[in-house]
């Protein structure tokens, strides 16, 4: 498992707005003033047969009967809210238009009329509401600045690799936000995830419906030749268990295996580097014996956990930083370049220095851990 401006279940993120220009000043105004304005109510069909005459005023074409230097009257933009329903301005009936929207939301999850990709991908409900619950944490909590992002292909599939860190993996899913919000092009991030995942209550299932999926090579290579956005981090467990004496300090790679699949599956590779993450449980113990019981590849203890209690779980208020690099090619290879060792050696080691020397950059330019 993997590093608000939209409202949840609200569709029409295009609603036009109306800016209230001179003349909304001026009937305001007029409609304060005591007393009738315009007289005593004429019978119907009197009005309508006024408003027929030539000259009336009643029906002319716009910008007649306006005197010398009258500005126009400010058009009234008419937004159609659910089931057909016209609403006036920017913001009538807009609680209308989300209630609708969820409770169609609702009806669909209850129905079953979402769709499910064969991985377990709900692109609905990842769209409406696990990006919804995400996006605090991303923009109040860890205030994250993304660079480069353009560097994601406009289409087709890509390989992106970042780094791991933080002893609770959550740069992957600051990272699928970050490319599901500020992509130029809306794409969405399929990451790839280790077999614990998969296993935990709950966890297992909101994975799935995120597009989470399990990091082997086949499952890989099947999304990125299906020009699906993956992301991975190949250092794994060793990268967010390690001590917090070693932030910011790579670790092995494993053995190229996610730069045979881009080979295999033509696309490029694009290098992530991520600031921030190392600091949010700053892991200054392992409790080994007590990993082994519960089965997991390390216990943490940090300075508030399990000090703290429940307290000492939340992460610490850090500024984070992510950005993707320059794209590294793959195409160009013949298909039998993905059982060369030498040339997965070299690309691996290409990718890895290139998230390395980015993230000591970083390092370098930010001001404090904080902010």
């Amino acid at each position: 498992m993997a590093d608000a401006k939209v409202i949840p279940f609200d569709d029409d993120r295009s609603r036009a707005r109306r800016r209230p220009g001179r003349a909304d000043g001026e009937a305001a105004a007029v409609r304060a003033l005591p007393g009738p304005q315009h007289g005593p109510e004429e019978p119907e069909g009197r009005r309508e047969a006024r408003d027929g005459l030539p000259g009336s005023g009643g029906g002319r074409e716009a910008g007649a009967g306006a005197g010398a230097g009258a500005e126009p009257e400010a058009p009234v933009v008419v937004d159609a809210g659910p089931g057909g329903a016209a609403e006036e301005g920017a913001g009538g009936g807009g609680w209308e238009r989300r209630l609708a929207g969820g409770l169609a939301f609702l009806r669909r999850r209850i129905t079953g009329d979402y769709e499910v990709d064969e991985f377990g991908y709900d692109e609905e409900l990842t769209d409406q509401v696990l990006m919804s619950l995400l996006r605090p944490l991303y923009e109040k909590y860890f205030r994250v600045e993304v660079k480069g992002v353009e560097n994601i292909p406009a289409d087709g599939g890509a390989l992106i690799v970042a780094n791991h860190s933080g002893t609770v993996p959550l740069d992957g899913l600051m990272m699928q936000v970050a490319v599901h919000d500020h992509h130029p092009a809306g794409r969405h991030l399929r990451l790839l995830a280790a077999d614990l995942v998969f296993v935990l209550p709950i966890v297992n299932e909101l994975a799935r419906k995120a597009g989470h999926t399990l990091a082997c090579a086949e499952d890989a290579e099947r999304l990125l030749r299906a020009g699906e956005i993956v992301g991975v981090m190949p250092e794994g467990f060793k990268g967010i268990g390690k001590p917090f004496g070693e932030r910011y300090k790579l670790q092995r790679f494993g053995r190229g295996g996610f730069v045979s699949t881009a080979l295999r599956a033509g696309v490029p590779i694009v290098p992530c580097s991520i600031v921030g993450a190392e600091e949010i449980y700053p892991m200054i113990g392992n409790a080994r014996t007590l990993a082994r019981v519960l089965g997991f590849p390390y216990f943490p203890l940090t300075p508030t956990f399990p000090w703290l209690g429940p307290l000492g779980a939340l992460p610490l208020p850090t500024k984070w930083t992510i950005q993707f690099g320059e794209p590294i090619p793959t195409d160009s290879y013949a298909p039998e370049a993905a059982e060369d060792p030498m040339l997965m050696f070299n690309l691996t080691d290409q990718v890895r220095e290139q998230i390395q020397h980015t993230l000591y950059k970083l390092l370098v330019q930010r001001r404090s851990v904080f902010f």
